[in-house]
């Protein structure tokens, strides 16, 4: 059957670590699905356009926090990515797949994905490893790991859970394995 497991957690995390390192030790062949690589399947026009995916400033925070906020074109290309990752799974890939849920994706997935033998993953570090992940890398709009940290998280249960302030990604990744006998 059909394998699929969805990291799921905070920008700067290291699901995307987690998926390469998981990629090197498993017994059958697993495709990396990013969230990241269907996000920049927008236009540039729509990067910071109501229509597309936007960041503001909350007002009035402590410290440095930006909200995402997702429009049509962004939202139509999120559920194209849960069809496309199901058509994949239907085509007998084994999967990782590499999100950010917000809004309570996490049920669209499970429904989509309920043929299949699907693995949920939290990905967990601290805010202040987050934050440093995200100034370290630059690459990331600072404060959009501030913003995500609440929200990520919320109302998932998950199958398994990781923290990676302490773990290496190889760490992880060998958990994973182990835990579900991949």
């Amino acid at each position: 059957m059909t394998t699929i497991i969805l990291l799921n957690g905070v920008g700067s995390a290291g699901k995307g670590s987690i998926a390469r390192a998981l990629q090197e030790i498993t017994r059958e062949p697993f495709l990396h699905v990013q969230m990241d690589a269907f996000i920049d399947m927008l236009p540039a026009s729509l990067l910071g356009h109501p229509d597309g995916i936007s960041f503001a400033s909350v007002d009035g925070a402590e410290r440095p926090t930006v909200a995402i906020r997702t429009g049509p074109t962004a939202r139509r290309l999120l559920a194209g990515m849960h069809g496309a990752i199901a058509a994949m799974a239907a085509a007998g890939n084994n999967l990782i797949v590499d999100d950010v849920m917000l809004n309570g994706r996490i049920d669209e997935y499970r429904g989509l994905l309920s043929g299949f033998r699907l693995h949920v993953v939290g990905v967990f570090a601290s805010l202040d490893v987050l934050e440093e992940r995200e100034r370290q890398r630059g690459d990331r709009t600072i404060g959009l790991a501030r913003w995500q940290f609440d929200r990520v998280h919320d109302g998932i249960d998950y199958d398994l859970r990781l923290d990676t302030d302490s773990a290496t990604p190889q760490e992880c990744a060998c958990r994973i394995r182990d835990w579900f006998h991949l």
